[in-house]
């Protein structure tokens, strides 16, 4: 069953959604983490089928999955920013109580699911998704970031002009490689496209490398950046919640 609700987080309102299986009942949890959307106006869709995901993966793990759109996408309220994002995550994290919560996120929600496990240990596990591994070059310039997030519509036309420096840093602070270095001995997986042109393969290997070898990686052969309904991608994300029930 999907349930929707609306979260409070700082200034913002968020839209939770929550599957639940309908034969098994478990103390687990998958969190779902979107990515951030630098294309024209994308932040209304960023996480669009996450839900329908959320609740595929419910009924064949037997685990609660959810998702929720953060702050400036879908229809939540607010905008974008590092620290913005990791409230609301820690917001999220709160309603599940003492259930054993992991974490999975694409794109850089995998580097921002990887960074909250690291300060976090009760966090049980980490999956990624075409998850940069080198925030500076995934980003770019400053400035031509600041536009292109604002193009997208995740930083509210309301927000003024800021220094983007100290924007930049805050991002540049979840450090995945350092993040990943943290999991172990949770566990870590690392899903990647072979020919995803806004992400290199490689760093994913850079990601596992950097948790000493302790982690599971899969690269998924002609497969590019979207990865979130590749029916490869989800068999094996199910596998390994099967592996950690």
């Amino acid at each position: 069953m999907l349930t929707r609700e609306s979260l409070t987080s700082g200034d913002s309102v968020l839209d939770l959604a929550t599957a639940t299986p309908a034969t098994r009942v478990s103390d687990r949890v998958l969190l779902i983490v979107h990515g951030l959307p630098k294309a024209p106006g994308m932040g209304r869709h960023a996480a669009g089928m996450l839900p329908e995901l959320a609740d595929a993966l419910a009924q064949e793990s037997g685990w609660t999955v959810a998702t929720a759109t953060l702050s400036g996408v879908g229809s939540s309220t607010g905008s974008f920013s590092a620290p913005t994002w990791r409230r609301d995550i820690d917001e999220v994290i709160a309603t599940f109580g003492d259930q054993r919560v992991s974490l999975a996120g694409f794109g850089l929600g995998g580097a921002l699911a990887l960074r909250v496990a690291a300060d976090n240990p009760a966090i049980y596990g980490v999956a990624t998704f075409a998850t940069p591994a080198h925030l500076d070059k995934w980003m770019g310039e400053p400035a031509d970031l600041a536009r292109l997030l604002r193009a997208s519509g995740v930083i509210s036309a309301q927000v003024p002009d800021f220094d983007v420096e100290p924007f930049v840093a805050d991002i540049l602070a979840w450090d995945p490689l350092a993040a990943a270095a943290a999991i172990p001995p949770r566990r870590l997986l690392v899903i990647h496209g072979a020919d995803d042109k806004e992400v290199p393969s490689s760093d994913a290997r850079d990601l596992v490398d950097a948790a000493d070898g302790h982690g599971e990686i899969r690269i998924i052969q002609s497969a590019g950046h979207v990865l979130r309904a590749d029916p490869r991608v989800v068999a094996t994300l199910l596998g390994w919640l099967e592996r950690h029930r």
